[in-house]
Formats: C-alpha cells, structure tokens, sequence
C-alpha cells in the first residue's frame, strides 16, 4: 500500500497548502467516488472535521440513490452544506449539443456560487486520466476574472512545487486527486471503508461506472457487486471511465467548450 500513502500524504498536503492559502474556500461534492475520498482526505488533513464548505451543484436530476446520500452524510460528516439550484437550461449556450448543454447547467450553477459566496477557490476532484482535456489541468489552476479557463496557459508545476501567487481578481481551482487513476481511488475506498452511492455496484447485470444526471448518464454491463470486484474488472477492462456519459459521445470540441467556460 505504500503507492496509496504517497497518494495520500501529496493530497493532504495540497489540501492544507489551499486551506493556508486562500481566506474563502470550498469543496466541490458531486457525491461521487471522487469527491468522497476528498472529503475523507480533507477531514484526515483536518483533524477529523472538513473546515470549508461543501458544494453541491444541484441539477434537481440526480439519481435518488444519490439524494439520499447527500442527506445521510451531510449529518454523519457533519458537514457545511451549500446546495443552491443551477440555473434552468435556457440560459446555457444554446449552440452546445443537448446533452453538453444539460450538462452545462452546471457551469452556470457554479459561477453564481463563486459569485454568491466569494471563494477565492475550489478544491474539485477532477483526474488527468479521466478525460483528455483534463489532463492539461495542473494542481492549482487559475481562471480569470469571468471564470474561463485557459488551458495553453497554465502555471509550471515541477517537482511538486506549486505556484499559488496568482494577481487579484483570478480564482483557482484545486485538484488534489489530479495524480490519482480510477484503480487507485477504488483501492482507498476499499483501504479505508469509504462510502459511495450504491449504483457503483451491479444489479442485474448493470452498475454506473461514473456518476451524473439522469439521462445523460447510463451504466454498463458488469457484475461487479463489491469493491473487490470492481478492483478486478478495473484491472481488465478497457473502456474508459466516462462511456456512460452521453455528453463525453456528442461533437468532438464539446467538453473542451464546457471547460473552458467553467464546467468540471
């Protein structure tokens, strides 16, 4: 397990350089894996209690697996809970392609709870091998004042040392998982007892290998029914992570678009 403490230490470490760092704070709760080995981590860093809020961007369309995760844990985690409604999709770009644009919601949601709560940044459980564009991504990420991203231009991060001067007026992004692959979240999880929705699991045949709104997320084959056995189908499989999102199968350029313009 020695791969899985130097994971650990880095991610406690960023976590606490951020809470040092910036005066207003969040985290971003999506309910998925991810972001509940953050939360863990951050109460790990924080002697047992997270010390920033938690931030839900609420489509009104998760799952009801997942809203009833949210109420159990927000309690059992005591944790601060910012769980505002994203904007209706009327005011997302109607140029994106339906689901994108569904998704984009999101995009939109955040903006008005940086806008709304001030943080100067956000801790968000994003991976380099998710997904393409997020590979680009650094540890501290900065987005200028209308809260774009510019993925051509972002800090050097050599060596583990991190840049956090950036001019007034920017918000950052934090990603403390940025190093960690779907194996090894799923290997902490089953390390620490970690909880996670109970759609990750198979029922009949099928289980949700990533986490979104209803329709716009479906699961995939597997009879995968416990952490050990989606260790082991993890250790074989080759599809990637996001084939159940519909949103990762419309136009080429559609995820970058919601990146750039603030999406997860």
């Amino acid at each position: 397990m020695e791969h899985l403490d130097t994971l650990e230490a880095q991610s406690v470490f960023i976590l606490r350089e951020a809470h040092y760092q910036f005066n207003s704070l969040g985290l971003l709760w999506s309910l998925g894996k991810d972001s509940n080995v953050m939360i863990w981590l951050a109460k790990k860093a924080f002697l047992g209690r997270v010390p920033f809020p938690v931030v839900h961007l609420d489509t009104g369309l998760e799952f009801p697996e997942v809203y009833d995760f949210r109420e159990t844990y927000t309690k059992e985690w005591d944790l601060e809970l910012i769980a505002d409604e994203c904007p209706p999709i009327e005011q997302v770009d109607a140029s994106l392609p339906p689901d994108s644009r569904l998704a984009g919601r999101k995009s939109l949601g955040l903006s008005r709870a940086i806008e709304r709560y001030g943080f100067q940044a956000l801790i968000a459980g994003i991976r380099r091998d998710e997904q393409a564009v997020r590979s680009k991504e650094r540890v501290f990420s900065p987005r200028n004042a209308n809260n774009k991203w510019d993925f051509r231009e972002q800090p050097s991060e050599f060596w583990d040392q991190y840049s956090t001067d950036f001019p007034p007026g920017m918000h950052v992004r934090v990603h403390p998982l940025l190093h960690w692959t779907e194996l090894d979240i799923w290997r902490y999880i089953d390390r620490e007892g970690i909880p996670v929705v109970p759609l990750y699991f198979a029922k009949e045949g099928r289980r949700f290998r990533s986490l979104g709104e209803i329709d716009i997320t479906l699961p995939i084959k597997s009879e995968a029914s416990t952490i050990a056995d989606i260790i082991s189908e993890l250790e074989t499989m080759k599809h990637p992570e996001r084939a159940g999102r519909t949103m990762d199968h419309e136009s080429e350029d559609a995820f970058e678009r919601l990146r750039t313009n603030g999406y997860l």
